[in-house]
């Protein structure tokens, strides 16, 4: 591709969450406003991923649909001529370039990865799929010499690795075969420039994030949920016996929290309008009124979006990504041998 490429992914399992708008959907939309026409942006859907967790399989592919309509309600323009949207699944060159990279990668390297760790301590069984998806990873990445794959610390090793993977086909077949994403430190300071990696905390526990996987309904508010109910679970979240109203992480993450999200939505800093302040629940009813507000607004732009709109552009996206893939994958069998 002649633009530097940006790859970032659109999850299929699971509902969304207000963490996922705030911390990835508002970001992505963001990123493409500002780098239109300027950058190659692939926004695409890693259904292969969604194995490694336990996932609803009959749901799947609706998630996928679904999910997108969000994204697009949310304000992504899916005929930006510099935007590839496309589903992992459907470029086989994902799944052959991972395995021709897994010959290349090391049982050490990857049981290292805290990742893997995580997400099969206690488990009897664990899947291969775990152990391995890091390499899947990095073919997705290479496949598209992206240089940009904004990320957070959790998926630290798993970028570090797709670098690691390209200098070491490169150096054993003593060519350029595939572009190293960009490292860690230039990563960040991309990513901070368009607001990615903001971590939204639970309502309840605000010293974990909100998510769907969490059994945690009172302190996880859905894109899903009604406004007025999830202006209710603004209103019961917790907070703490300061007394006093600051933006402290350590020691206020649940005030800390409301300021975010409501700075977020509303565009102002909250944070400076209401250090020192002392009522913790008029900042609530703020809050609760701006997460009221958006989940109307966005709801009513969500049901005027449809299938055929997000299949079109899937089905674009993905005749472009084939032929981008393809490409790649073919020069990779050419040096390893697979092609003549």
């Amino acid at each position: 591709m002649s633009k530097e490429v940006i790859l970032t992914g659109i999850r299929s399992n699971g509902e969304l969450t207000l963490g996922n708008y705030l911390g990835a959907i508002k970001p992505m939309v963001d990123l493409q406003k500002k780098h239109a026409g300027d950058k190659q942006l692939n926004l695409f859907v890693p259904d292969l991923h969604s194995f490694i967790t336990p996932v609803d399989h009959g749901q799947l592919y609706q998630n996928t649909l679904d999910n997108l309509k969000v994204f697009t309600a949310a304000g992504l323009n899916l005929d930006q001529p510099d935007t590839l949207v496309y589903r992992q699944s459907y470029v086989p060159a994902h799944s052959e370039l991972a395995w021709i990279l897994n010959c290349f990668a090391y049982m050490g390297e990857l049981s290292r990865m805290t990742q893997y760790k995580d997400k099969s301590d206690g488990q009897a069984n664990v899947g291969v799929g775990i152990f391995d998806y890091p390499v899947l990873m990095a073919a997705d990445i290479v496949l598209y010499d992206a240089a940009y794959v904004p990320v957070g610390e959790d998926q630290r090793q798993h970028l570090e690795l797709a670098r690691d993977l390209a200098q070491r086909i490169n150096n054993k077949f003593g060519l350029p075969l595939l572009s190293e994403p960009l490292e860690w430190s230039k990563q960040l300071e991309f990513a901070a420039s368009f607001g990615a990696g903001t971590r939204i905390r639970s309502l309840k526990h605000p010293d974990k994030k909100m998510s769907k996987s969490v059994s945690d309904p009172a302190g996880t508010i859905l894109l899903t949920d009604s406004p007025e109910e999830a202006a209710k679970k603004v209103m019961s979240a917790t907070t703490d016996s300061v007394g006093v109203i600051h933006l402290d992480w350590s020691n206020q993450p649940g005030v800390s929290n409301l300021l975010t999200i409501g700075s977020l939505l509303s565009g102002k800093d909250l944070a400076a309008e209401w250090d020192g302040k002392a009522n913790y629940g008029d900042l609530k009813a703020v809050v609760a009124a701006e997460v009221q507000q958006f989940l109307t607004d966005l709801q009513t732009k969500l049901a005027a979006v449809t299938h055929q709109q997000v299949l079109a552009a899937l089905e674009r996206g993905e005749a472009a990504a084939n032929k981008t893939a393809n490409q790649k994958l073919e020069q990779v069998q050419r040096a390893v041998g697979l092609r003549p």
